[in-house]
């Protein structure tokens, strides 16, 4: 594989104009497809088969006016202090709402909370009515939206508080300017690594292409699949990061080739041959690992993976291709004026003014390795237990939906919710809907045992009958909660109606609601969670004793991997479920953790610890070899990839940190996450625990049994063999007096 990418590398090189307009081509033809497709995505999370699916599959089929997967919307009117909504001017205001909501565009039908008793009973200062959409909340326009709002905003005229909530409400997500922020911070730290703008401006260039067909890609196949609102994002996030990573890594070869005295056409090759293998490597395991999570059955964290993993592939092709296109535009001007300088008086100065800062930087790596060297035991210990303390809080995991218990308090969601927690308490915003079924015979008897039978239930504040369908077999009852939502007690509630079903002959009874439907994703996601991961250490394991030929190089690294992960969610739980630090990083709300951002973290984060693994490690490997002593090639491999790797490790989390600013709360978890993710795993773990465990190892490190090392594939991620063909001349390799291309 080296040897070919040797080859893709010299000729994109030498075919610079037809690479890059065909690269500018398909940015244009995948905008314009993004243009014309885009439709609205989603904000439904829905896992087919599951009970809460199956209860929404009959009511639209026995229900079919109700639109069971419809969007819905809840208005709350609350009286003025010492006034009651019963009074006759608010009662008109209130109606005369009512009236002009059921007039809106997509209303298919709406409830008057005079006659369904949603009246607080206690003062009679709050109530609220229920609209129903005749679209999926997806496909709710924003006239439809104004309407509500207008109507919302008539009504407040009166003298009375209008609130609404819903996920009629839920406007698409979007990425704000704070996201820019983490790309500024990116480029500063390129600056200081290359020491030139022409330098640091390539993986930028290269990084904003790929995320631009890659969203554009994904823009355009919402047209034919229902995709989340959160897939785009999420692809941006990932595709960002890694691309300018990966350019990184190629860049920095690059220069460190011209700075031998190479021509720049044979130095893109044996850049894109030798960092370009490892980024094929790297990217193929964050691949590996995203795609994967299709496996699990979840229709919309499948295709919150595969577009992810769909961006990163668009990055690493762009990297092998794109990149080393524009070095032939670049030539020189990526080395800085000292660089330059020192490449003029001659190759043996132009090596020691090593652009990527190699030479000078060494020594500043190699005191850091020396210093772990002397006591590996004190710091492995003390990074041991610093990340197990952080990893504790994870004990404490609770996985739930989002809602609008942690919208902004400023927002009218928040404000509707609330008022109905005072009015009702807190289950009236989490409603569940039971469907009695009896099939052909009357359902009148059954339905009645039912209410009965729930409203003995522990938690349970209100059974009421809701409707029966015109043939007779199929009734709707609503359960008020006395919990919250994302109560452990209302969960307990659901399985325990679920437990009902058969007790009642002739009849069967499901839950549904956005409440069970959560709780049946928690549930699924947690279940889920604990295979994945096996899985993943397991294909972890395996690729890395396939390029490192060794067993405790893996055994070590999937290790850290998993204490990444513990320290990861730890932080999370801390931050976002408990409340620490939660002015600090604008979270409004502790709450339980959304429930797929931990198995969305476990295949991210393998996927990056992969990269760095193989970055850092590989050079040790190559050291060792060579014929150093096992001390020594860690010294000396450590100092040469460590510069790079941590300016690779900054600027990810630069990138994703830029992400805890989006006012949603998915995307700012998960920014967060992948941010403290990466500091972890990349600056902790490889850059202190990883020295520490090999010079601990020693030559022990690299042992492998004979028997397993013949029958192992021998991968060459780094190149080594192609090296030597060419340092030989066996690949028929560039003159290296060859003109400098300009």
């Amino acid at each position: 594989m080296a040897t070919f990418l040797y080859r893709l590398g010299r000729s994109a090189f030498r075919r610079r104009w037809l690479v890059t307009v065909a690269w500018f081509g398909v940015l244009a033809a995948t905008v314009l497809a993004a243009v014309a497709l885009a439709k609205p995505a989603s904000g439904t999370f829905e896992i087919p088969g599951t009970p809460a699916q199956q209860a929404i599959d009959l009511l639209g089929e026995r229900f079919p006016a109700v639109s069971a997967g419809g969007a819905s919307a809840r208005v709350v009117f609350a009286a003025p202090e010492g006034r009651t909504l019963a009074e006759p001017e608010y009662r008109a205001a209130v109606e005369r709402a009512i009236t002009d909501i059921g007039g809106a565009p997509q209303v298919a039908s709406v409830t008057d909370p005079f006659q369904t008793g949603a009246v607080d009973p206690t003062t009679g200062t709050i109530g609220y009515a229920q609209a129903t959409y005749s679209v999926s909340s997806a496909l709710v326009t924003e006239e439809a939206r104004d309407a509500l709002m207008t109507a919302i905003e008539q009504a407040r005229t009166s003298g009375l508080t209008v609130e609404a909530g819903g996920d009629a409400l839920q406007a698409p997500v979007e990425t704000g300017v704070a996201e820019v922020l983490g790309i500024a911070v990116a480029a500063v730290v390129l600056v200081v690594t290359f020491g030139s703008l022409v330098a640091a401006g390539l993986p930028l260039l290269t990084a904003l292409l790929g995320i631009g067909i890659g969203v554009g890609l994904v823009t355009a196949a919402g047209h034919f699949f229902d995709l989340s609102s959160y897939t785009p994002v999420l692809a941006l996030m990932l595709g960002l990061a890694v691309a300018i990573d990966y350019a990184l890594f190629i860049v920095s070869r690059y220069r460190h080739e011209v700075a031998l005295g190479r021509a720049p056409e044979e130095a893109a090759g044996r850049a894109v041959g030798t960092a370009g293998s490892a980024v094929v490597f790297a990217g193929l395991t964050v691949v590996i690992a995203l795609a994967g999570l299709a496996v699990i059955g979840i229709p919309f964290l499948s295709q919150m993976g595969l577009a992810a993993a769909g961006t990163v592939a668009i990055s690493v092709l762009l990297a092998l291709t794109l990149l080393p296109a524009l070095l032939g535009f670049a030539g020189h001007r990526l080395l800085g004026r000292r660089a330059r300088a020192a490449q003029a008086a001659g190759p043996d100065q132009a090596a020691g003014a090593d652009p990527a800062g190699e030479r000078a930087k060494a020594p500043m790596g190699e005191r850091w390795v020396a210093a772990i060297a002397r006591r590996p035991v004190t710091v492995l210990l003390t990074c041991l237990v610093a990340l197990g303390v952080i990893a504790i809080p994870a004990l404490d995991l609770r996985l739930g939906m989002p809602s609008e218990a942690v919208a902004s308090p400023d927002s009218t969601q928040r404000k509707a919710y609330d008022l109905l927690a005072g009015g009702f308490g807190p289950g009236v915003n989490g409603p569940l809907t039971v469907v009695v079924d009896t099939g052909g015979e009357s359902v009148t008897a059954a339905a009645e045992q039912a209410a009965q039978r729930i409203g003995g239930l522990p938690d349970v504040l209100a059974v009421v009958p809701v409707a029966t369908n015109p043939e007779g077999n199929t009734s709707i009852l609503t359960v008020v909660p006395a919990s919250a939502p994302n109560a452990a007690e209302t969960q307990d509630l659901v399985r325990a109606i679920r437990a009902l079903d058969g007790t009642i002959p002739g009849a069967g009874i499901g839950v549904t609601g956005l409440t069970a439907v959560n709780i049946d994703i928690s549930t699924k996601l947690d279940a889920a969670l604990v295979p994945y991961v096996a899985v993943v250490v397991g294909l972890a394991f395996i690729l890395l004793m396939l390029v490192f030929r060794s067993l405790l190089v893996p055994l070590k690294a999937t290790a850290g991997f998993l204490l990444s992960i513990a320290a990861t969610l730890g932080a999370v739980v801390a931050v976002f479920q408990w409340g620490w630090l939660a002015g600090v990083f604008g979270v409004e709300q502790p709450a339980p953790i959304i429930s797929f951002l931990p198995i969305f973290l476990v295949g991210i984060v393998f996927g990056l610890a992969m990269d760095y693994q193989v970055f850092l490690v590989t050079r040790m490997r190559e050291e060792h070899v060579h014929g150093r002593d096992a001390r020594t090639a860690v010294t000396v491999g450590f100092a040469h990839g460590a510069r790079v790797v941590t300016a690779a490790a900054l600027i990810m989390i630069s990138v994703f940190a830029g992400f805890v600013f989006s006012p949603e709360s998915f995307i700012k978890s998960i920014g967060f996450g992948l941010a403290i993710a990466v500091f972890f795993d990349a600056i902790v773990v490889r850059m202190v625990v990883v020295p520490a465990l090999m010079t601990l190892f020693g030559r022990a490190a690299w042992w492998l049994p004979r028997w397993l090392d013949r029958v192992l594939p021998d991968v060459d991620v780094e190149g080594e063999k192609l090296v030597q063909h060419l340092d030989h001349g066996d690949a028929g390799s560039a003159p290296e007096a060859e003109k400098v291309l300009r």
